[in-house]
């Protein structure tokens, strides 16, 4: 399939063709319509005169779902059946299309997409409602006030026709600041766990466009010979065994040095002809560290005192508790850098535009960045660079970099062109694992003193790791008084009431560009915290459920809640109550907004081989707006964090990455966990995070299981810590 007109050019021919509603919300919250021509601030929802209603989507979809997510606050609101709402991607547009909560910046992450658009999606829908129905009122000469809007269809005073015949009048009425939005009690389609996704049908009839799937006329493919070490930079480089592959067209130096771009008429001509290319690199500055390096650096860090004091409580008075109590608890872990491997490699496709400008083509995670990367790298305004969002096979954080790195290297393949022919950017599955992008490092140290009832009376912990957010556009942001919150989130605001914590931060140098990844912080936090308390509970004689429960006695309503999910999960996954020959671990985590907490049982021991046979979840996300996504979502969270925990990790050789596929860097496989099941409890609190939270309390409550017969595992992956799967 060809695509060759961009989406804004769709919108425009598709407004002079019939006459079109657009509706929004502005940053500041006032409702705003525009009338046939599309000149309108923040379009969320489009009306077309036949009666077709499309859904906006700032957020692109990986499979998360807010493609479905979105739809249904729009068809919920404006009372039209979801199966009548399509959807589309929004164009890049940070004024227009911000999400609330990254501030004037475009973008999908942090498990943000539902708790930053609930309301301004309520919201716009409600607004095209009220148009509407006042519309029909003018024309039938009604009270507004006796008129309904249900299933598309406009009655009331006698009166009875479909939406399609008042969209041209609706368009020229001035919607209201506040529109009046739906009781909870009306909704038919949030919550409802027969909404099905929006996105299923055309991923599985093969009609959805992935990045990947883009075949533009005349376009010509680039695959980039990168630096297997970081820092390096091209000396020199060689192409005549190249010019001996058919279809290779030509190779360049990209002009920030970083690599060099093979030009080919085909994907498979265009890798054989970089393997051909020979390249002779400058490792002058470039990194040399090897993993065990890395590691002992680490280690060293959490043993030494730390940089930064997060919590400021003074750190000799807890060791002094610690030292004085009866029990005392000091365990060190360790936590490898890991990759993403989402299923589709990185790529994307930029083409020339009639206007002078560009376009791009991308399963684009965060479109403000990469706008801004090829307005520079190309030389042109902001407003002759758009961006056509697609389907996305996967991310993981892996398609939102804060140097916007792969769409900047596609532009600067661009950019040593004569820009007459679309260039597709691609990276192989071995690009991808030795990319250079990573979840970084961490080690951490945690002693933890307990009197003789096996109360907690200190707790000191130690962090060690790679910095994320440092020396990113997101530094001022997220970075305060030298801690990179990103490195410590989960632990000194963990919900637990534990006297006396001490918490330690200490920077350690970058082995590689290092990146968020599925859950950031809590991937390692929620490991080392889960681990410690069911260490603390054992050494205690306490039930670990009880114990953790009176660490959440007497709290506020951050601390029932997670107290919630935890008694749930224990309930519904048959707590103490495991048959002969398993045994089971239980994790709890708040991160994202959303608390989960999951039982995992198992099968067999660490020597002989361990078999997960179930994991159990329970979750509180707030609103549950749609279950079937939640569940998926939580399902897929597990997963992720299991496979991950139980064989991954990457590891370098004098700077440069060991693992190059799947062989070497194994996903999960479907026969490794017997059984989900996942449990959502009802909640009227606004609706948080769910892409992520299902990951953190996963590995903690598999190692909690392990531990349960014997084997403690504090550096990971479990498999080099004496652990078998079966």
């Amino acid at each position: 399939m060809t695509l060759n007109t961009s989406r804004r050019g769709f919108l425009k021919s598709a407004a002079a063709a019939v006459a079109v509603l657009y509706v929004g919300a502005r940053p500041d919250g006032v409702i705003a319509a525009a009338n046939a021509n599309g000149a309108m601030l923040n379009p969320f929802v489009k009306i077309s005169s036949d009666g077709t209603v499309t859904a906006i989507v700032k957020h692109f979809e990986k499979g998360q779902g807010p493609a479905t997510g979105l739809t249904t606050l729009i068809a919920e609101e404006l009372g039209v059946p979801i199966e009548d709402v399509a959807y589309e991607f929004a164009p890049s547009d940070a004024g227009t299309y911000n999400n609330l909560l990254f501030g004037p910046f475009q973008g999908t992450g942090g498990s943000t997409a539902m708790a930053n658009s609930f309301m301004q999606y309520r919201q716009a829908g409600a607004a095209a409602r009220d148009m509407l129905l006042q519309a029909a009122a003018n024309a039938w000469g009604a009270d507004v006030a006796e008129l309904s809007l249900e299933d598309g269809v406009i009655k009331g005073a006698g009166h009875e026709a479909p939406l399609a015949e008042f969209v041209a009048a609706a368009a020229g009425i001035t919607p209201a600041a506040e529109p009046l939005l739906k009781d909870p009690s009306e909704f038919k389609l949030i919550g409802n766990a027969d909404v099905r996704r929006k996105d299923t049908p055309p991923k599985i009839n093969g009609t959805a466009m992935y990045a990947m799937d883009l075949h533009m006329d005349n376009q010509m493919i680039a695959v980039i010979a990168r630096s297997p070490r970081m820092g390096g930079l091209v000396a020199s480089f060689d192409e005549s065994d190249a010019k001996g592959i058919k279809g290779f067209i030509r190779a360049a130096e990209l002009p920030n040095k970083a690599g060099v771009a093979v030009f080919a008429e085909t994907t498979w001509a265009a890798l054989q002809a970089r393997d051909a290319l020979a390249v002779e690199w400058d490792f002058s500055a470039a990194e040399a560290r090897s993993s065990d390096a890395i590691r002992d650096q680490l280690i060293a860090a959490v043993n030494a005192d730390p940089e930064y004091n997060v919590t400021g409580n003074d750190q000799a008075d807890v060791a002094a508790s610690i030292d004085g109590a009866a029990t005392v608890l000091d365990e060190t872990f360790y936590f490898p850098l890991l990759a993403h491997a989402p299923m589709e490699p990185l790529t994307c496709t930029i083409e020339a535009t009639a206007d002078g400008g560009v376009l791009l083509h991308d399963g684009c995670q965060m479109p403000t960045g990469p706008h801004m990367a090829l307005s520079q790298i190309l030389q042109l305004p902001m407003e002759k660079v758009q961006i056509n969002t697609m389907f996305a096979g996967g991310s993981f954080g892996r398609r939102a970099t804060p140097t916007a790195d792969y769409q900047a290297e596609a532009a600067l393949a661009f950019a040593v062109t004569d820009r007459t022919r679309p260039v597709k950017l691609v990276w192989s599955r071995e690009d991808d694992i030795t990319g250079g992008y990573y979840r970084p490092a961490f080690a951490h140290r945690v002693r933890v003193g307990l009197d003789d009832s096996g109360n907690i009376v200190g707790w000191d912990h130690r962090i060690a790791g790679q910095s994320i957010m440092k020396g990113t556009p997101f530094e001022s942001a997220i970075v305060h008084d030298g801690v990179d919150h990103s490195s410590i989130e989960g632990v000194p605001d963990s919900p637990y009431n534990i006297p006396g914590q001490f918490v330690g931060l200490t920077d350690v140098a970058k082995a590689t560009t290092v990146l968020w990844w599925r859950s950031v912080g809590h991937t390692h936090t929620a490991y080392v915290m889960e681990s410690m308390i069911d260490m603390a509970a054992k050494a205690a004689g306490r039930d670990p459920v009880d114990f953790r429960l009176a660490l959440l006695e007497g709290g506020d309503k951050d601390q029932a809640r997670i107290a919630g999910v935890l008694k749930l999960a224990a309930d519904k996954g048959g707590w103490g109550k495991a048959v002969d020959g398993r045994t089971q671990g239980i994790a709890v985590h708040k991160s994202f907004g959303s608390y989960v907490a999951e039982v995992v049982e198992i099968s067999g021991d660490a020597d002989t081989g361990v078999q997960i046979e179930k994991v159990t979840c329970a979750v509180d996300c707030g609103i549950a707006v749609n279950p079937d996504v939640i569940k998926a979502q939580m399902e897929g969270g597990i997963g992720y964090g299991l496979g991950h925990a139980m064989r991954d990790e990457i590891t370098l050789t004098e700077g440069a990455v060991d693992q190059s596929n799947f062989p070497d860097y194994e996903p999960l496989r479907i026969g490794d966990i017997g059984a989900i099941e996942v449990h959502i409890i009802p909640s009227t609190e606004p609706p948080m995070g769910v892409g992520e939270p299902g990951t953190p309390p996963s590995a903690p409550a598999l190692a909690n299981a392990i531990a349960a017969t014997g084997h403690r595992v504090t550096a990971l992956p479990m498999i080099n810590s004496g652990v078998e799967f079966m």
